[in-house]
This record gives C-alpha cells, sequence and structure tokens, in this order.
C-alpha cells in the first residue's frame, strides 16, 4: 500500500511539473515577439541625392544595416541590429562626407540619429519595452534621409546672403 502511496505521489510531481514548463514557454516567446508591420516606413531619397549617395561606401553600409531593422522578429534580433547600427554609424561618422552633404545640418541629423540608436539599445539592455525608442529612432533616420532631398533642392544661393557689399 506504501508503495502506491509514494508511486502516485512522484506521479503527480512530475504531470504537475511537466504542465508548469509548457505554460512557461507560450508566454515568454509571446512577450519578445516583435511586429515592425506598424513601423513607419524609410523616407524616399530623390534621384538628384541619390546619384551623390550612391558614391558613399559608408553611408550605403548603413542603408543595408538599417534594412535589417524590418526583418527583426524578437529582441534579439533588434538588439544585434542596433549594434551593426551603431557600428555603421560610427563609420559614417568618420568618412568623407560627399560635397554637397559636408554640411553642419547633415552631421547634427545624424547626432540625432545616433542618439536615439542608443536609446533604444538602453532601452533594450534593461529590458524595458522598447517600442516607443524604436519609433523615435526610425523617425530620426527618417529626418536624416530627408536631409538629402532638402539640400539637393535648395536653390537659394548662401554665397550672395554672405557676401558683404
Amino acid at each position: 500500500m506504501l508503495k502506491f502511496f509514494v508511486l502516485g505521489v512522484v506521479t503527480l510531481v512530475f504531470i504537475s511539473c511537466g504542465s508548469g514548463n509548457k505554460q512557461e514557454d507560450t508566454t515568454d516567446t509571446s512577450v519578445f515577439d516583435i511586429s515592425t508591420e506598424k513601423w513607419p516606413k524609410k523616407t524616399a531619397i530623390q534621384s538628384k541625392a541619390m546619384d551623390i549617395l550612391k558614391n558613399w561606401p559608408e553611408f550605403n553600409a548603413l542603408e543595408t544595416s538599417f534594412d535589417a531593422l524590418y526583418s527583426v522578429e524578437n529582441k534579439e534580433d533588434l538588439k544585434l541590429v542596433i549594434e551593426d547600427l551603431i557600428e555603421k554609424q560610427k563609420l559614417l561618422a568618420d568618412s568623407k562626407y560627399p560635397e554637397p552633404f559636408d554640411i553642419s545640418q547633415i552631421r547634427s541629423r545624424q547626432k540625432v540619429f545616433k542618439t536615439y540608436i542608443l536609446k533604444a539599445k538602453n532601452y533594450l539592455e534593461f529590458q524595458q519595452d522598447s517600442h516607443e525608442p524604436t519609433l523615435e529612432m526610425i523617425n530620426a533616420y527618417n529626418g536624416f534621409r530627408n536631409h538629402f532631398n532638402i539640400i539637393v533642392n535648395n536653390t537659394l544661393d548662401t554665397k550672395l546672403i554672405l557676401e558683404e557689399g
């Protein structure tokens, strides 16, 4: 009789432990899934600006890394992409800018983008909800890209304004 009691207790322990693990696994994966469908798309760069940018390898490397952002599926993927964006952004900052884009407005937009990359990274490291900082980072990148369009479409001659008469 004692053997049946011990066998019953051991069976109950195994059954209860087994069902508890299945519940934990499903909740863990759903918390870390990321949906990229609601993220804003990249701002288009006009052909005049793209002709200049295609010869800037550091910018093209950053573009490729940023495109990987839209293929992330979980927080670990996002963390890897953000680490790569940080490295590519550093290379871009140290590179030689193409002549029309070698101005403080472009560099400041890049610094804003860098700030939001680091903010998103910190949210991920401290295991906080990274959705809002990621959206801010995408918007900062779109502002960076849009500024290329603004510069190539600017017809104002600054030499005339700065010229002292």
